[in-house]
């Protein structure tokens, strides 16, 4: 008797309900296979051979049978590639490349941008109005003792070049001013002749004018300054058109950079200065903020457990309400009560000690302030946690260290703290790799600020470094994507290094207890 593959499932018979199963797996497969090729085409090579690979592998394993094993799988995986590995990719490639506000267009858009611009010779200025001329329209030029009108032109967009003539008066059905602009696209690619041979072409919504080219393309693929001879040459090393003087013509257009941006981090003292200062910091306030959240969520949740305690359920309440109220909103309500100028805290203190702290330009009493905003965010969270994890310490053993003649204080650190604390440290790793990248709380509460002096990029006292990138790529400092992708590289490689570190000492005091 043979043996039965349980991996195998047996053959599907042929049905309607097959045929319209294959069909919706090559119609879904086709669809992400054009997805991709628009992707690429519009210039996201990287995401087009993402989706590519998601689509071929979504043809072959809900097409064939013998990969019916990897259906269960699959769908996490594709997301993971499209949500996860796609991003993480692109913003390390990034990095090695010059990508930013003044580098956003291709070479060929680039090129298209400095060719179309044009200089319009002021002297030959010629006011303009439209006529109808059955399905065609004529353009003439003058005032109510005549002019000049062109010969019939269509005006739909096509690029056309017509004769004008003299005449004595204006046409009798001239256009007004609001319909002859809604005809811009076609007047665009007109251009009319004067009987001098002058040519004239649309300048501005009121009229024509003598305009030529400001840059010509060459041969070599150069560009020629018509007004100073200048050439321009294409440098695609930085991403930009470069004069003989050296002096850069923007736009620029993307282009792999290499190492220049890593470059720039290390060797330039207001990029490293800065970013030095930011990472120690981002690593305290992490570290603070675990301290601080623990340590009170803590001995709230001990507190709590007294027996004899009234109304516990009331303080309970009171406790978490930090917690329930949006994150947002708490933040917002302490930028306002640490107003230097209004707030209720400088008020109290000046009434109580005259006192009135510059909590958003002194960069330690900023600091204080984002730490007490977010102690008083997360120790609910631990305290919640606390809670539960008291309730599996055993009665029993702090009834026997009372009898040893221990105290509260010794039973709590030798009995209750080391059976809580193992549980307690991957929540404690979660929420340490949280307020690293916690750069809501420092965008809406400081902003960052105040601003460390001298550096050439921004960087501020209460910056971490998801908001020192942030602020770079989307804030200040030009929009500087590329530099904001090699950042972000060394913040990822520094946060596998603490990751892996703490994982390690979590591994190690595990295996102690």
């Amino acid at each position: 008797m043979s043996q039965i593959d349980s991996a195998q499932p047996p053959a599907r018979p042929f049905s309607i309900g097959t045929l319209a199963y294959m069909a919706a797996v090559g119609l879904l497969t086709l669809v992400l296979l054009y997805a991709a090729w628009t992707v690429y085409m519009i210039g996201q090579p990287l995401f087009g051979v993402v989706l590519t690979l998601v689509a071929l592998g979504l043809f072959f394993i809900f097409g064939f049978r013998r990969y019916y094993f990897a259906r269960f799988i699959f769908p996490g995986i594709a997301t993971m590639a499209l949500f996860v590995v796609f991003p993480i990719l692109y913003t390390i490639y990034l990095g090695f490349t010059n990508y930013g506000s003044f580098n956003l267009l291709t070479f060929e858009r680039a090129q298209e941008v400095i060719l179309s611009r044009k200089t319009v010779d002021p002297t030959t200025a010629q006011p303009f109005a439209v006529a109808p001329d059955g399905d065609a329209y004529r353009i003439y030029f003058g005032d109510d003792t005549g002019g000049f009108l062109s010969n019939p032109v269509a005006l739909d967009g096509t690029p056309a070049s017509v004769a004008a003539s003299s005449v004595s008066a204006p046409p009798a059905d001239l256009l007004e001013r609001r319909a002859a602009v809604q005809l811009r696209t076609g007047l665009a690619e007109v251009e009319v002749i004067l009987p001098d041979g002058t040519p004239l072409r649309n300048a501005g919504l009121r009229e024509f004018a003598s305009v030529t080219p400001e840059y010509t393309l060459q041969e070599d693929g150069s560009l020629l300054q018509v007004a100073t001879g200048a050439i321009l040459t294409a440098d695609h090393d930085t991403g930009f058109y470069v004069t003989d003087a050296g002096e850069t013509v923007p736009p620029g257009w993307r282009t792999n950079i290499g190492f220049a941006n890593f470059e720039r981090i290390l060797t330039s003292e207001g990029i490293r200065a800065p970013m030095a200062r930011i990472f120690i910091w981002t690593v305290v306030f992490a570290v603070a903020s675990v301290v601080l959240t623990f340590a009170i969520g803590l001995t709230l949740a001990v507190i709590l457990q007294w027996e004899h305690m009234r109304f516990k359920a009331a303080y309970r309440i009171l406790l978490i309400l930090p917690y329930a109220v949006p994150g947002f909103i708490s933040i917002l309500v302490f930028k306002g009560l640490f107003n230097q100028n209004f707030g209720e805290i400088n008020m109290i203190l000046e009434a109580l000690f005259g006192l009135r702290p510059d909590w958003n330009t002194d960069g330690t009493l900023a600091r204080i302030m984002i730490l007490t905003v977010n102690t008083w965010l997360g120790y609910p969270y631990m305290m919640l946690l606390a809670m539960g994890f008291l309730q599996s310490v055993p009665a029993e053993q702090k009834k026997a260290a009372y009898l040893e003649g221990a105290g509260p204080v010794r039973v709590f650190f030798t009995i209750t703290l080391p059976q809580i604390l193992p549980p307690f440290l991957p929540l404690l790793l979660a929420s340490f790799a949280f307020n690293f990248n916690n750069l809501v709380l420092v965008l809406l509460l400081t902003r960052g600020g105040p601003d460390i002096p001298g550096t050439i990029i921004p960087a501020g006292e209460t910056d971490i470094l998801g908001s020192f990138t942030y602020r770079i790529a989307f804030i200040d400092s030009g929009t500087q994507f590329g530099l904001a992708g090699a950042i972000t590289l060394l913040i990822f490689l520094l946060v596998s290094l603490i990751a892996y570190a703490n994982f390690v000492a979590m591994r190690r005091a595990t295996a102690k207890v």
